[in-house]
């Protein structure tokens, strides 16, 4: 049985969506997934437009964004997202911010080396995310034999 998705409790220091997202990024770099899925509205939207075959293009609501997340630290180890590779750019939305960044780490099949840039479009409401578009390369983890969908093949 499926832990239980965590219930989120906005923060009023995370109000702004850069700080939700600075706050996320140390989750992660923790291996807390519980607690970044906690960032979430119960409706969020978490979108990959260029998911390779096997892997879901949209993820809709915390439920499933947590099902896909949980076995994330499993896949890719991160280390780091570096501060000199982290822009988050404003938008005429101010819920909404675009955000330029590098994550660094290793694949845990193989222990080989991971870093890749990634570029994100956020968004916050009332100090939870309810809509993430992450635009990765599937192909700089395709191309290192990493198999993301559990599949054989």
């Amino acid at each position: 049985m499926p832990a239980p998705t965590p219930t989120p409790h906005p923060s009023p220091t995370l109000a702004s969506p850069a700080a939700l997202y600075r706050h996320g990024l140390r989750l992660l770099l923790d291996k807390d997934i519980a607690g970044w899925v906690a960032l979430w509205a119960e409706d969020g939207v978490m979108e990959f437009p260029f998911a390779p075959p096997g892997l879901p293009g949209r993820l809709d609501g915390r439920a499933a964004i947590a099902d896909y997340m949980r076995p994330y630290p499993d896949h890719i180890d991160l280390y780091d997202f570096p501060e000199a590779d982290l822009r988050i750019h404003q938008t005429a939305d101010p819920g909404t911010i675009v955000v330029e960044m590098r994550g660094v780490g290793r694949l845990v099949a193989g222990d080989r080396p991971f870093d890749m840039t990634y570029i994100a479009v956020v968004t916050a409401r009332d100090g939870l995310f309810t809509s993430y578009r992450d635009y990765w390369n599937p192909l700089a983890v395709l191309d290192a034999g990493i198999d993301l969908t559990g599949s054989t093949r």
